[in-house]
């Protein structure tokens, strides 16, 4: 058999992971990118480079410090502690606050380009039929930035399905509660199941494929209606 049933239990669990993220980061990532979008203050430049650290820190490292920061010494791990929930550290919730913020950038950039296309007009124009900002924000901005939308939740998605680094210094290497893809063609690799780690590698190719192909066609298309 191809896939052993601890490769389903990873792939299954990877997927729950990114989905569980991708919901998160569109809740997070909006008012963030919305923000970054609009304002005119000094905070700006900085908060927008501290969003986009993922994109140029090693994971381990952001893997490294939210370990010790959820650890049992750590700000959050004291925390949780004191709520009566443990540490973090090796456990699904652990994994999924380490993908948000290991996607973050992916979910925010795309977003803060969508709302920043806008402009001002449409905006104004809600403001003069005496649209609140809750009523301008769900009836004009989200249809308008609906591309932004699915290429954030897209991005964020696949981005989520190739952690290795974060997601191994947070979690660890424990079936069917850690272990997802990535970190089971690793196991495979180093058992020399080469076979094994073969047909996982290769349906995460073909997923990032299937993902790109997606992005650049949506992309064509656009531009052939504008």
């Amino acid at each position: 058999m191809p896939l052993s049933q601890a490769d389903f239990a990873a792939v299954w669990l990877t997927l729950e992971l990114a989905s569980l993220t991708t919901l998160l980061l569109l809740l997070i990532g909006t008012p963030i990118a919305w923000w970054l979008a609009r304002t005119e203050s000094r905070w700006k430049q900085p908060i927008g480079a501290i969003v986009a650290l993922p994109l140029v820190l090693p994971p381990t490292v952001i893997g490294f410090y939210l370990l010790v920061s959820m650890g049992p010494n750590g700000f959050i791990g004291q925390l949780t502690q004191s709520l009566g929930l443990g540490t973090l550290t090796f456990t699904f919730t652990g994994l999924v606050i380490g993908s948000v913020f290991y996607s973050l950038p992916f979910v925010v950039q795309p977003l803060q380009n969508a709302f920043e296309a806008i402009g001002r007009a449409p905006l104004e124009a809600a403001a003069t039929l005496r649209a609140g900002p809750w009523d301008t924000f769900f009836s004009v901005v989200l249809p308008l930035a609906r591309t932004g939308f699915v290429t954030a939740a897209i991005l964020g998605f696949a981005h989520t399905v190739g952690e290795f680094g974060v997601v191994l210094m947070i979690g660890g290497n424990i079936p069917g509660k850690t272990q997802v893809a990535s970190v089971q063609i690793y196991n495979h690799v180093e058992t020399m199941q080469y076979a094994q780690a073969h047909w996982l590698a290769g349906g995460m190719v073909l997923f990032s494929f299937v993902v790109l192909l997606a992005l650049y066609s949506r992309r064509s298309t656009l531009r052939v209606w504008r």
